[in-house]
């Protein structure tokens, strides 16, 4: 199954690394793709953060494969666990989904036409975290999503989930 995941805006060059070391193994479980959109409204100035989120969703919904499976991570989403998370991408691999794309908007959020097209929305978490950060969580939570269903010692919490 292939993993894309869509970012607006470059990640700085002090999570470069991390980044990269993360694509890396996670790329041991899944086939990665990474996608980085340009943020914002380029020579613009005085346009507003609405008019700036319509634009990059319209760069997003034009880069989303018709026949993938959709996740946004907007605040109000699905909280999940690790256990939850590797749950559900296993249960997508069964059912042969092609390509799951993680959708993680810029500084304003995401435009509704987005969260519209997505199947459906996850929160990383109640905080919120620059892009670059979020990104990087992500990333490590799909290495540690294939080391759960793999039965890795990598993931060093209860391999019960109570709650989901």
């Amino acid at each position: 199954m292939k993993i894309s995941v869509v970012v607006i805006g470059k990640s700085g060059r002090l999570l470069k690394h991390m980044l990269e070391h993360y694509v890396k193994l996670a790329g041991h479980y899944w086939k990665i793709d990474v996608r980085e959109l340009s943020a914002g409204i380029s020579g613009a100035r005085g346009v507003s953060s609405k008019e700036i989120v319509k634009k990059e969703s319209e760069r997003i919904l034009s880069t989303l494969p018709q026949d993938a499976e959709v996740i946004a991570f907007e605040r109000k989403g699905k909280e999940m666990n690790s256990l939850s998370f590797s749950r559900y991408l296993q249960d997508a691999a069964v059912m042969s989904i092609p390509e799951i794309v993680f959708v993680i908007g810029g500084a304003y959020g995401l435009h509704q036409d987005v969260l519209t097209r997505a199947n459906q929305t996850i929160s990383l978490s109640r905080f919120t975290f620059t892009h670059g950060f979020a990104r990087l969580i992500l990333l490590e939570q799909l290495y540690r999503a294939g080391t759960i269903m793999r039965n890795e010692p990598y993931h060093k919490g209860a391999l019960c989930d109570k709650n989901h």
